[in-house]
């Protein structure tokens, strides 16, 4: 199986000096990603006992398939894995008992209480028309991740991160052993599309005083903060008793500052809406956001992966840690260098999807710490932390 991981790094650097007709440095960046997830992902379906004529196969189509086909297969690739991540959470949890309503349920009675950090999210109000869900079992998110190891061979667990410097606080670390593209985790928080950047906290300098912002190539927005480390049970969740996001005290605020506060005033959150769905907030795997970069010499070991979760996929809506902000169906969005504008008045998919994250892992890895390359734009002062991977992947990223 090393030979053939090593036919795969080969493939890999090969392809990501391959000709290509993208003018754009940002889409030419997608496209190099897009081959790395294509072969690891496939890579890691193929299995332990894969024959080499099949990691050729797989080499030679991602050599000739077309983009689309390569996100597609890499779709397919991740949503079998989180399929059986969520066949074994349910084996894990669900009682063999009839559904009942939450109202009813030991762990909805549970008295309020707030999670370890600081900006987590309190129970939120129960509606009267209460959904009917499965009973769970009542393990404690410890209990629940270990016996989530003893099922895939891996889970996730946070402590005091291995990155010498004073600012790297809490690390995410693999507790067992993953294979390359593997799922490692899923980026949790509320999902916001271009059409509602206006209603992120903080707007527009969201991520003043937000770590936990990402973006995907499409615009997509994911804001972790309200999700904080999870909770204690399976709960309705809407995510919108977020933290006030304070002004910066150091200093007087600059022109500019004041420019944008009064052009681009925060919206009133809860006017765009976002639904309340039943979430396990137990989820061992909801923990993406605090990956964090690694140290000058380090290489992370992990890489982002987008993943769109069509909701028609019930039976496994529960382990998807995200909600969107309003109706992301209702207006498409098409970007002009840096600015995104309203384009249509619909997407034109037939299958509802939440578009969010997940974490893949570009080698195999065991008990160690999860670090992801941040690649923060070139454009901007970056943290005394970070420490660039790679500058031209940086640049091409936030052209």
């Amino acid at each position: 199986m090393a030979f053939l991981f090593q036919k795969f790094q080969e493939a890999v650097k090969t392809l990501a000096k391959s000709p290509t007709f993208a003018r754009d440095p940002r889409q030419l960046q997608f496209e190099a990603d897009m081959n790395r997830l294509f072969l690891y992902t496939s890579y890691n379906r193929l299995g332990r006992d894969a024959e080499e004529a099949d990691a050729e196969e797989i080499i030679d189509m991602a050599g000739k398939a077309s983009l689309s086909d390569q996100q597609q297969q890499v779709l397919d690739n991740i949503h079998s894995q989180i399929k059986r991540f969520c066949l074994s959470m349910d084996e894990i949890l669900l009682l063999p008992e009839k559904n009942v309503p939450i109202e009813s349920s030991a762990q909805s009675n549970a008295a309020p209480r707030r999670s370890g950090l600081s900006f987590a999210v309190g129970p939120t109000a129960r509606p009267t028309d209460s959904p009917v869900v499965p009973q769970t079992r009542q393990l404690t998110r410890t209990e629940l991740s270990q016996r989530l190891k003893d099922a895939i061979g891996y889970t996730l667990d946070l402590k005091p991160s291995q990155i010498p410097h004073e600012e790297a606080g809490q690390g995410l670390f693999l507790c067992g052993e993953a294979n390359v593209g593997a799922v490692i985790a899923i980026y949790p928080g509320i999902i916001y599309s271009p059409a509602y950047y206006r209603y992120i906290p903080g707007y527009p300098r969201v991520d003043a005083q937000n770590p936990y912002l990402i973006t995907r190539y499409d615009g997509t927005v994911i804001n972790a903060q309200p999700w904080g480390s999870g909770w204690d049970t399976r709960e309705l969740w809407d995510g919108l008793t977020l933290p006030e996001i304070m002004p910066n005290s150091k200093g007087a605020e600059k022109g500019s500052d004041q420019f944008w506060k009064l052009l681009s005033k925060p919206m009133d959150n809860k006017r765009g809406g976002s639904g309340s769905e039943m979430l396990e907030r137990r989820n061992p795997l909801a923990l993406a956001h605090f990956a964090n970069h690694p140290a000058k010499g380090m290489v992370p070991n992990v890489m982002i992966c987008p993943y769109d979760f069509p909701l028609t996929e019930k039976d496994m809506r529960p382990y998807i840690p995200n909600i969107s902000f309003g109706n992301a169906e209702e207006v498409n969005m098409r970007r002009f260098g840096s600015f995104w504008f309203k384009w249509g008045s619909g997407s034109g998919s037939s299958t509802p999807v939440l578009k969010t994250l997940a974490l893949v892992a570009t080698r195999a890895i065991c008990d160690e710490e999860v670090l992801l390359n941040y690649r923060l734009s070139n454009s901007k002062r970056r943290p005394v932390w970070y420490s660039p991977v790679d500058e031209e992947e940086d640049r091409r990223r936030w052209s």
